[in-house]
């Protein structure tokens, strides 16, 4: 090889080292992870363990071929923009955002970088995108649940307790999803003649009043709707419906594991390794418009029989055959 010959190779191998694409780390793809739970709740890991179970089933190695940049927002909603700002500063190639306070918060926080949306309930009604089909914009993602569902565990819960003429909806007013759950539930509780007793719950510290004010107003049965403060408080609030003796029915899983009496809903863990599927697809050049949103088409039912007979209360054999799992 001529001394021309060998500074050249020499010269071409240095500027090949030093190039952008052979820098490592710097140049793949980085996916940011926002949720409004904490760290140390075995739910929001197990949720955040599901969508990196996904990435790794469609060939994702974290650290070799993909980063994750994950920020939780240990329940305080406050935190959320900031942690969204965070990510878009860190020019996270996608964000995927759990629960619909999270996608508000990165839709402030970037037009540009696409957004996938999992833990959302009903994110038309909600005002996240305009249209399921070609969602405009740079959102797509899954739905958890729509509305309607809410009518179906009034259904259940009457079922259990086919004498009850009056239920009480704890729902958080302080988040988007809150309203067209408590619309479906008092549209669901006229068609089955039933007597609705709203109560809000914006904090923890809102959980006693509400329990002692279904027990004033002797309330049969409460239905829990779908929202993040409500299920960090699951443990709680599945002890205080047992010690106020309520039948209860809940939209997330976790509560029936934590003592709560029936769940009935769509599985957020399933719907987290679906969400890898759609952060795939962008990384391979698909636009968040060309990615329709995904509804839950499968739900579960799971009875805690533990906590029935703390109740006092037989479960109809109609129901446990129904059920995917019975707790005991």
């Amino acid at each position: 090889m001529t001394s021309v010959n060998r500074r050249a190779f020499v010269a071409g191998s240095i500027a090949l080292l030093a190039s952008p694409r052979s820098a490592g780390a710097q140049t793949l793809p980085k996916v940011g992870y926002l949720s409004i739970g904490s760290a140390s709740d075995p739910r929001r890991a197990a949720l955040l363990g599901a969508f990196q179970a996904g990435l790794r089933s469609l060939g994702y190695v974290e650290g070799k071929n993909i980063l994750i940049e994950v920020r939780f927002a240990e329940g305080d909603y406050d935190r959320i923009p900031d942690l969204a700002a965070e990510l878009a500063r860190l020019k996270a190639d996608i964000i995927v955002a759990y629960s619909t306070v999270a996608v508000r918060a990165a839709q402030k926080a970037t037009k540009s970088i696409p957004i996938v949306m999992t833990g959302v309930v009903d994110p038309v009604t909600t005002g996240l995108v305009t249209g399921l089909g070609h969602p405009p914009g740079n959102v797509t993602g899954l739905s958890l649940m729509a509305p309607e569902v809410v009518g179906k565990q009034l259904q259940l819960l009457k079922e259990l307790v086919p004498k009850v003429s009056r239920v009480a909806v704890l729902w958080n007013p302080a988040t988007a999803s809150g309203m067209p759950q408590l619309r479906e539930a008092e549209r669901a509780a006229r068609a089955l003649k039933l007597l609705l007793q709203p109560l809000e719950a914006r904090g923890p510290d809102d959980l006693d009043r509400a329990f002692a004010a279904m027990t004033r107003e002797r309330a049969g049965g409460v239905v829990v709707l779908v929202d993040g403060m409500l299920v960090d408080n699951r443990t709680r609030i599945a002890g205080l419906a047992e010690k106020t003796r309520l039948p209860a029915i809940y939209g997330i899983r976790e509560y029936a594991e934590a003592g709560g009496l029936m769940f009935y809903g769509a599985n957020p863990a399933d719907l987290n390794r679906r969400a890898a599927m759609l952060v795939d697809k962008i990384l391979k050049g698909a636009k968040p418009a060309d990615l329709p949103v995904e509804q839950a088409t499968t739900f579960e039912l799971v009875i805690n029989l533990k906590t029935a007979k703390a109740l006092g209360l037989t479960i109809p054999p109609s129901l446990l055959l129904r059920a995917n799992q019975v707790i005991e």
